[in-house]
């Protein structure tokens, strides 16, 4: 196994150590969630070390191939899934419990529409490697990656915020913060649906009937 394997694979083990932190209520102060933040941070940053490092080494591997995009795909489902389902209990129980994301719905939609386009863009790789045609990621997925983990990146520090300094925050700093944070969702989910049909649409030869 390559270096630029090993980083992906160090990136696979750290998605069960920042749920692990995050979803760690017993550590006082939220801080746990702020660990999260930081490990998860850190697997945001080996998704762009190894794909460097593979190029500029020509390290590029069938394994690579593999390994690379399943561990994206999992890094942000865990991360989608803690910040839309996993309630947050704000210090001295000044609110009820809710994830960082609220109301719930917003969340759960946002979750819906960039799994499934993973999940469609999965499938579309799948067909395109049936027929030995190799795609290759374009910009648009690449400015997606990058508004995802930041998203998720401020949604965990929110929630460490929630978690340790509701009282701090309160009023028009949780709205201000609030307001942010729906922002780069909601651009987020723009690059998402946008990615996905540019991707599709710039690669339609894949879906054409071969000619017999």
């Amino acid at each position: 196994m390559n270096l630029p394997n090993k980083i992906t694979t160090v990136r696979l083990l750290l998605i069960p150590l920042f749920v692990f932190f995050y979803m760690a209520d017993f550590i006082p102060g939220g801080w746990g969630k702020l660990v999260a933040a930081v490990i998860f941070a850190a697997a945001c940053f080996t998704d762009f070390l190894d794909g460097k490092i593979a190029r500029k080494r020509g390290l590029v591997t069938n394994l690579g191939k593999f390994l690379d995009p399943i561990a994206d795909k999992c890094l942000v489902m865990a991360g989608l899934l803690l910040v839309v389902a996993y309630p947050i209990s704000a210090n001295g129980g000044a609110r009820a419990d809710l994830p960082a994301i609220i109301p719930a719905y917003v969340g759960a939609v946002a979750a819906i529409i960039i799994l499934a386009r993973e999940l469609i863009i999965s499938a579309f790789r799948q067909v395109a490697a049936t027929r030995n045609i190799v795609l290759a990621a374009d910009m648009y997925g690449k400015v997606k990656a990058v508004f995802q983990f930041i998203t998720l990146i401020y949604y965990f520090v929110y929630a460490f915020l929630i978690q340790g300094y509701f009282y701090a925050i309160e009023g028009t700093a949780n709205t201000v913060l609030g307001i942010i944070g729906y922002v780069f969702l909601a651009v987020t989910v723009i690059m998402t649906i946008v990615s996905g049909w540019k991707y599709i649409s710039n690669n339609i030869q894949v879906l054409k009937e071969e000619k017999k």
